[in-house]
């Protein structure tokens, strides 16, 4: 999966921290190219996604509700780089703190071959 979401200027990211998303049921089963939003649990919801780049069911479970499924493209997604593994700590990505405080200027100079999203639409 690839995480994203946290605004790579921590002055816009600071006006999204601390607002909640309500939590949504589990309708449909986390698979490969839906997109869900990361939580540390009930309530827990803000501006992080994550899109599965397999089969992950085990997260249905867990609270994790997709709400949207890449319907073009996905080779595109495959491409993301993973070449960092897992994010800090449990891994070599970055460390989320690190992000809210210092946004792209620490990415670009730590983590040069992560891919960016450089915009999105609603359709």
């Amino acid at each position: 999966m690839a995480q994203f979401g946290i605004h790579g200027d921590p002055r816009v990211g600071d006006q999204w921290r601390g607002k909640k998303i309500e939590d949504d049921p589990v309708l449909q089963s986390n698979r490969r190219g839906t997109i869900s939003f990361a939580s540390a649990g009930p309530g827990t919801r803000t501006t992080q996604m994550f899109i599965n780049f397999v089969d992950n069911r085990r997260l249905d479970k867990m609270g994790f509700s997709p709400f949207a499924q890449v319907t073009e493209g996905m080779d595109t997604v495959d491409r993301i780089y993973a070449g960092y593994g897992e994010g800090a700590p449990s891994g070599r990505g970055p460390r989320q703190s690190k992000c809210h405080k210092l946004g792209n200027e620490y990415l670009e100079k730590e983590f040069p071959k992560l891919s960016y999203i450089i915009s999105a639409s609603l359709l």
